[in-house]
């Protein structure tokens, strides 16, 4: 039987970077979680899709509406394994899939140069790894594996 894979992420540059990874999944079943409905013509027909809304820590409405929608589609699809390049959604995707068992992969995005994103941060003493797309940034919590771009 093969792992149960859930990819989450916000819109723009995180769905990018996890498109990236998408090769990395192929006989897994997978499952993806991201914010734009158009995103769904980037996957596989025999994978799952479901949409959710994006939500920022500054809108606490549209975050308790995400943490139920993920906590819904998590626990209908009990995920082996949860992969997420960030935002919002993936950070909560994470800290729920935790409470089902899952192992957690955070993989923090490209475009965080300088510092890891606060997400990462955040995330970091939950998931079971984390990831840095720079060699720089690789810390006790971070590791550099190489980039998604």
């Amino acid at each position: 039987m093969s792992k149960k894979v859930l990819a989450v992420s916000s819109g723009g540059g995180h769905w990018v970077q996890l498109m990236r990874l998408k090769k990395s999944f192929v006989g897994c079943n997978q499952v993806y979680v991201t914010v734009n409905a158009d995103y769904k013509s980037y996957i596989d027909t025999d994978a799952v899709f479901y949409k959710i809304n994006d939500a920022t820590r500054w809108d606490k409405f549209s975050l308790v509406i995400l943490v139920l929608r993920l906590f819904w589609i998590i626990a209908l699809e009990r995920p082996d394994i949860t992969v997420s390049t960030g935002a919002a959604p993936g950070y909560i995707a994470i800290r729920i899939a935790k409470l089902f068992g899952s192992k957690t992969i955070w993989i923090d995005s490209i475009a965080n140069v300088e510092k890891i994103s606060l997400s990462g941060e955040k995330i970091s003493k939950h998931a079971d790894y984390c990831l840095t797309q720079w060699e720089h940034l690789q810390n006790d919590k971070f590791v550099f594996l190489g980039k998604c771009l």
